[in-house]
């Protein structure tokens, strides 16, 4: 009877040993082998993943911006031709008799002559843009229409500085001494003349962009 319940002690104490053991333990010895081997080739696809994105998002940012070159040409030279528009008109009805006119001062009628080849220019340009397209054929080779573009953008946005380096001094005087319909008149043209010169730049630089990665392969 003793044996017995010695047996029964022995039993008992071993049974919670065996009922501790890891679980880990109890897995095939292949197991963690396959586990490692599943989570290298999840790291590889989410990598390849990635890259895949990446590609495809610099391939659609490329585009965005290739087409956003392509378009702003039209976009500027639009705003050029609106811009000296403006200017021209505020210069040829700047008339208010004696000596607010506009035609006694040679600086005014310079910048209503160079507000005048800024218009004709910019339509010119923003018809040839919107003409390419809609679908219809350059008048002009691609080559040949970058650089008439940079050339082109370039001798206009200079002109039109000029023209306002001549006509801010004078107008700068006049103000000084009175501030009428005739001076505020003069000073909004000189304004529009700039941004007419900010716009032809502004497609200079895109023009410039646009000759350098052209290519002659």
């Amino acid at each position: 009877m003793a044996m017995v319940t010695t047996d029964a002690t022995t039993a008992a104490a071993e049974k919670p040993q065996d009922a501790e053991k890891p679980q880990d333990a109890e897995k095939p010895d292949y197991a963690p082998y396959n586990g490692a081997s599943t989570a290298a080739d999840g790291g590889t696809g989410a990598r390849a993943r990635r890259g895949g994105g990446g590609v495809v998002d610099s391939v659609v940012a490329r585009w965005r911006r290739e087409d956003m070159l392509d378009k702003s040409p039209l976009a500027l030279h639009a705003a050029a031709a609106v811009f000296a528009f403006v200017a021209l008109v505020l210069v040829a009805s700047n008339q208010h008799g004696d000596w607010m006119q506009f035609d006694r001062y040679q600086e005014y009628r310079y910048l209503l002559a160079i507000a005048s080849l800024a218009l004709l220019y910019s339509l010119a340009q923003a018809a040839r843009h919107a003409h390419r397209m809609r679908g219809g054929v350059d008048p002009v080779s691609s080559a040949s229409g970058r650089l008439l573009d940079f050339v082109g953008d370039q001798v206009v946005a200079y002109l039109l500085m000029s023209a306002l380096s001549a006509a801010v001094p004078i107008t700068n005087r006049m103000r000084s001494a009175v501030v009428n319909n005739f001076t505020d008149a003069t000073a909004a043209a000189i304004s529009m003349a700039f941004f007419t010169f900010v716009a032809l730049a502004l497609s200079a630089v895109v023009s410039g962009y646009k000759l350098s990665k052209q290519t002659y392969m």
